[in-house]
């Protein structure tokens, strides 16, 4: 889970003290054989580390005897690190100019971007080592969240995460609505009222007093379904867009209602919330499947899952929410044995097939859902096939978010607006506006209405 890894940059500070360091960070012992798409053999030979954490860390390590049967001049350690440790690591090996830093490293959406702003070189350009060739591999969007100007390449795209409505179909049933006919979060307002006066079951849950930093999943998922963000590819702060304005006041609206169980606590509340069935949708991505099947195993059959509905009639119900990444340290070495570790396990689709059926890693690789694994029924989703359903997703046109090295800035301002109107009651555009306002003095960026 990547429930805490924003905790580091929610400040800023731990990036920004490393700033003046992050232009040398590329010139720390990289080889110019290496980088420049590895002749000599470059490519085929060196000893490389690479940094993940828990299952994905699990995965590389499987990868590696199949990978070293192709490479055998390449020895590969793969170190779990650990999430959220592995962002402490991360900043404090760019900060100090690459030293110490592995030469594979697993970054998240919500880091990548603060990483290439204010570390210059930190992380290196995969388009001289033949990243480029695989730039229409991946899901709508997720090449140009890793090369910005179509030019620098500094990741290739691992896993894609698309938003979902996992749901009690029995309990649907119970209160006699059909999930599968809501076209819009307003109409699942209307929805909620009549689970909750015929099954007592609240419709989804938030942490109300946002006690964790990812308190304002939901709303960012509403920003993305309509196509927005707290940033538009400009840079420029659209916190207090009419699509921003939209979403919380539906918050709000969900919540007047009765229809949202407070979570402070977070992920232990919302695991609670699972185990005791006090509420009937789960709006998460799609690894949240293999969590519902972990944490509930005895009630098989009685979840499905589908697309969320959209925010307003006729919008889409597809949205790319989160995705990781790897990417090779400036800094390394073996620049071109390290990228030939990333290309093996990224863009080979039997190497993402392994990964999802071990672990359910949803991948970024369109090729991968080929195989026959995402079209399987799933017994404990009612016969449903799930793969299909984010694969739908996938597919779907969607634009690029830019995260910007200030996306933890603006997290913590939409999280505290978001407490305002749960809590307070606060008018949704104004708490925006306010957030945005803000935003813009922390930050310089200006903000658009």
């Amino acid at each position: 889970m990547e429930v805490d890894r924003r905790r580091v940059l929610r400040a800023g500070g731990a990036i920004g003290a490393g700033l003046a360091l992050g232009a040398a960070a590329g010139c720390s012992g990289g080889s110019d054989t290496a980088a420049a798409g590895g002749a000599d053999g470059e490519r085929d030979r060196g000893r490389i580390t690479v940094w993940s954490w828990q299952g994905p860390a699990a995965e590389l390590t499987a990868l590696v005897p199949e990978f070293h049967a192709k490479y055998p001049g390449i020895e590969v350690t793969v170190e779990d690190i650990g999430n959220p440790a592995i962002w402490d690591k991360i900043t404090t090996g760019l900060a100090a100019g690459g030293q110490g830093l592995a030469d594979v490293l697993h970054i998240g959406v919500d880091y990548l971007p603060g990483y290439v702003e204010k570390f210059p070189g930190g992380l290196a350009d995969l388009a001289p080592l033949g990243a480029t060739a695989h730039k229409d591999a991946f899901a709508p969007g997720l090449w140009q969240t890793v090369s910005p100007d179509g030019k620098r390449v500094n990741a290739l795209p691992w896993e894609a995460n698309s938003a979902g409505f996992w749901y009690r179909a029995d309990l649907f049933e119970e209160a006699g609505v059909d999930a599968e006919a809501l076209q819009t979060w307003d109409d699942a307002v209307e929805a909620g009222k009549q689970l909750k006066a015929k099954t007592g079951t609240f419709l989804i849950g938030l942490d109300k007093p946002a006690s964790q930093s990812d308190a304002a999943n939901f709303f960012q998922m509403l920003l993305q379904l309509q196509g927005a963000f707290y940033f538009d590819l400009q840079g420029r702060i659209t916190l207090g867009s009419p699509e921003a304005v939209k979403a919380m006041t539906l918050i709000k609206t969900l919540n007047d209602a009765g229809l949202v169980a407070d979570l402070a606590g977070g992920w232990n509340a919302l695991m609670s919330a699972l185990k005791q069935g006090t509420t009937a949708v789960q709006p998460m991505p799609t690894w949240f499947g293999g969590i519902i099947e972990e944490q509930v195993p005895g009630e098989a059959g009685k979840w499905k899952v589908r697309l969320p509905p959209a925010v307003r009639r006729g919008g889409s119900g597809a949205a790319t929410v989160n995705s990781t990444h790897l990417a090779v340290a400036g800094g390394s070495r073996h620049r071109a044995a390290a990228w030939s570790f990333v290309e093996f396990a990224l863009t080979r689709p039997a190497s993402q097939v392994r990964i999802y059926r071990d672990k359910g890693i949803a991948p970024a690789l369109m090729a991968a859902y080929e195989d026959s694994l995402f079209h399987e029924p799933s017994a404990f989703f009612s016969g449903q096939r799930k793969g299909e359903t984010f694969l739908a997703a996938l597919k779907a046109p969607q634009p690029a978010f830019d995260y910007t090295a200030d996306y933890a800035r603006a997290l913590k301002l939409a999280t505290d607006a978001q407490s305002k109107v749960l809590l307070k009651g606060a008018d949704p555009a104004g708490a925006l506006r306010d957030a945005a306002d803000q935003l813009a003095r922390q930050t310089g960026r200006k903000a658009v209405r």
